[in-house]
């Protein structure tokens, strides 16, 4: 449990700079910067969970094989 929770962490902070490149500020109304901040951390929460499981489960499947 300790890796996953390692995982998430490291990965977390790929998506958030990997998403740095993206302005999502002109995606949304004028003077709603808090609300593309809110949706730029649930998109970077989301891509880091889904990710991790993609991962884990597939290190975890190889060792069956």
């Amino acid at each position: 449990m300790f890796l996953k929770a390692f995982l998430y962490v490291i990965v977390l902070v790929i998506t958030i700079w990997a998403l740095d490149s993206i302005n999502t500020t002109n995606l949304f109304k004028k003077n709603k910067y808090y609300a593309s901040r809110v949706l730029y951390l649930i998109v970077s929460m989301a891509l880091a969970y889904l990710v991790v499981n993609f991962l884990y489960d597939f290190f975890n499947y190889s060792q069956i094989v």
